[in-house]
């Protein structure tokens, strides 16, 4: 399995360099969701002190033209902090910084999907949506081989990996062991994680994290988890569908649930989001990848522990359909219900903003929320 030039670089001498003391000074890495939806940017700058809130941190730009946000003729963009986690690379005093981004004209850019979808959770914040997201990937070799297969080979068929333990079974736990205490110093809302159905895939838990906080933490979650892959060599992909053939896809499965839906008789809330969501399932497969249905399509086959990506489904304990109800939540009349259709691949804001302008603020019609392009 091949990995990247740099995971051979002696982190030991590295280490040296960490080690040395940095004053009363702070660095602070600006992240950012670039061009394609998908993918992460980031860049580092030096402030005086540590921030101690999110008014501390300044503004600051980059290139747009390199990240597919705006031409060369007017390339400047601007980088506008939203939430500030603690940095599990370089430590404390250090930061990593949550941007959203602007344009020259400072209105949001076509690809700052999280200024529309924090603009409809304060219409519902005395609802008080949580959120929980199950984020699955696969480790990959940087040839796009999955970590730990044969090379010129399939490992033994799926049934033996999911929870599993042993060398033969869970493979790259190294890899997710770094990523889950990295987010619990950063203090990202990771709530757990576990390997799945195929080998190489696993996944982690972000939440419950409320209104616009959900996307956030799950989208600095993934940076840490992009950066702790660097430092191994190896990489993680959010396809939908990494491997052809009798293999598990990966998705995104988000949890929901309001104050009403938390509290005694909560399940015809429940029900009664869900209807709404039935009439809206077009809606919602446009919204739930960032090509528009495109990537879930090669993923919600009805197979594979998905439903088809043509009809609308829902049940109790139910995990080949569109909508699961718990089966605790089923029994107690109350609590929050599992949407099972965003792909790995999507954006947090997207999902939650579709969820609640559906379920919330009862929106109908198939119009989607436009991702980037």
């Amino acid at each position: 399995m091949a990995t990247s030039a740099s995971a051979v670089l002696s982190k030991a001498v590295k280490q040296r360099y960490m080690e040395l003391p940095q004053g009363v000074k702070a660095q602070a890495m600006y992240l950012w969701v670039d061009g394609s939806g998908e993918g992460l940017r980031c860049k580092t700058r030096t402030l005086d002190c540590e921030p101690k809130t999110i008014d501390e941190l300044p503004e600051w730009n980059f290139d747009g033209s390199s990240t597919y946000q705006s031409e060369g003729s007017n390339s400047d963009m601007y980088l506008v902090p939203v939430a500030v986690f603690r940095d599990p690379f370089r430590r404390d005093p250090n930061k990593l910084v949550l941007c959203e981004v602007y344009k020259y004209n400072r209105k949001p850019a076509e690809t700052n999907l999280r200024h529309t979808c924090s603009a409809v959770m304060a219409r519902v914040e005395a609802q008080v949506p949580w959120f929980g997201m199950e984020q699955e990937y696969t480790l990959l070799g940087t040839d796009g081989h999955p970590f730990g297969w044969p090379s010129n080979g399939f490992p033994g068929p799926q049934g033996p990996y999911y929870c599993g333990v042993g060398a033969d079974k869970a493979y790259g736990r190294d890899i997710v062991e770094a990523h889950y205490r990295a987010c619990l110093y950063a203090g990202v809302d990771i709530c757990g994680t576990n390997a799945e159905v195929m080998p190489a895939q696993w996944e982690f838990q972000v939440g419950p994290s409320e209104g616009i906080n959900m996307g956030d933490h799950l989208w600095v979650a993934r940076f840490i988890l992009h950066r702790v892959c660097e430092d191994f060599g190896v990489v993680a992909s959010f396809d939908p569908k990494p491997i052809t053939g009798n293999w598990n896809g990966a998705g995104c499965h988000t949890n929901f649930s309001t104050r009403e839906m938390r509290e005694e008789g909560g399940l015809t809330a429940i029900e009664d989001a869900i209807e709404r969501l039935s009439r809206r399932h077009t809606y919602h497969i446009r919204a739930y990848d960032p090509k528009g249905g495109l990537d879930n399509a090669r993923r919600l086959t009805g197979h594979h522990e998905t439903s088809s990506i043509h009809e609308f489904s829902a049940g109790v304990a139910n995990r080949g359909a569109s909508i699961r109800i718990p089966r605790a939540v089923g029994q107690e009349k109350k609590g929050y219900f599992e949407d099972r259709r965003p792909s790995a691949n999507c954006d947090p804001y997207v999902v939650t903003e579709a969820l609640v302008r559906t379920c919330l603020l009862k929106e109908e019609g198939d119009s989607p929320i436009e991702y980037s392009k």
